[in-house]
């Protein structure tokens, strides 16, 4: 804990502040990094339009942005849809784990003053094309698909969801890292008035952040969610934008994403900070490791109360353990 800097609750960064030059010259900046045509920007300035009408209307619900129309259900990639049953919707909504709102699972009731929108986020660092673009802008410009991933939580409970959302890799091509580059940190919101569990534990290095080597991050299994169950993510899934990396414990899928950074050197991680030897960086599953408190041979499905044996990688070996060829 040493040399953690605590922020005040009414900090912002500057990064969030839009400078007004970027604002007035945000249609040039887009049709610069080749993104779309004239059309695409209008109906993504409509949308944003309605999205800022939506929320000075709900603010005080703690609702977000309308999605763009359309966009759910997104077609389920048939190669991410296995022969398993889905997780119950609404246990999978009110069992979840999400520090800022409660230290508890009943993350759900303490989210009705989180806004969504509007939600920038920041990709800089080591990139050719910083940029800083709207979590709905980002739906319009890389598109949606539907994924049924298993979610295994370092906790020893697990559940098989349908995300919608779309590669990582196809924004980190679109930003187009820099030669040095070899990690990703990410990093989610400071909000203390709209997060109560924030407040509880004011000693923890918030706001949230993680990390993945360049190369995790471009593997075809990460994926930027921003729906759930062929809906928009509710706040306690990590509303409006998030990561899914299923092959490792569920805390390493960042939720409510505000800035991304490339970087050469590898960055600490929110947990590995406080308990680096329960929460090291890696943190892939293994059920030939346990966590220095409990076993991780088997886990236990959130709605059935069934216990399974746990897959190395989450039974995602195929596609990730020539990532790891030690293991």
């Amino acid at each position: 804990m040493a040399n953690i800097v605590i922020r005040p609750g009414w900090h912002q960064p500057e990064w969030l502040v839009t400078r007004e030059s970027a604002f007035l010259n945000r249609r040039a900046f887009l049709q610069q990094l080749g993104f779309a045509s004239a059309g695409l920007l209008g109906a993504a300035g409509i949308e944003t339009a309605q999205a800022a009408s939506a929320d000075s209307t709900n603010r005080a619900k703690g609702t977000g942005a309308a999605p763009p129309p359309g966009r759910y259900p997104a077609q389920r990639n048939s190669e991410f849809n296995p022969n398993s049953a889905l997780t119950n919707e609404k246990v999978a909504g009110r069992y979840n784990n999400f520090c800022e709102f409660s230290l508890g699972k009943d993350v759900y009731r303490y989210v009705d003053k989180f806004v969504t929108a509007p939600w920038p986020v920041r990709i800089g660092g080591l990139v050719e094309k910083p940029m800083t673009l709207d979590a709905m802008e980002l739906v319009e410009l890389f598109g949606l698909e539907e994924r049924v991933y298993r979610l295994r939580c370092v906790e020893a409970w697990a559940m098989i969801v349908p995300w919608t959302g779309f590669p990582f890799s196809k924004l980190l091509e679109k930003a187009s890292p820099k030669p040095e580059a070899k990690f990703v940190r990410f990093e989610t919101f400071n909000r203390p008035d709209q997060a109560p569990g924030m407040a509880k534990v004011p000693d923890y290095p918030w706001p949230y952040f993680e990390g993945l080597r360049l190369d995790e991050a471009m593997n075809p299994l990460t994926l930027v969610a921003t729906g759930i169950y062929s809906k928009p993510l509710p706040a306690q899934h990590g509303a409006p934008i998030r990561l899914v990396v299923p092959w490792k414990y569920g805390y390493k899928s960042i939720k409510s994403i505000v800035k991304i950074e490339v970087v050469a050197k590898q960055p600490k991680t929110f947990w590995e900070t406080l308990q680096p030897e329960e929460y090291p960086f890696e943190s892939n599953v293994n059920p030939n490791v346990p966590h220095p408190r409990w076993s991780q041979a088997t886990e236990r499905m959130i709605d059935s109360g069934d216990r399974v044996k746990t897959h190395l990688y989450n039974g995602y070996g195929n596609y990730v353990a020539h990532l790891y060829p030690k293991t």
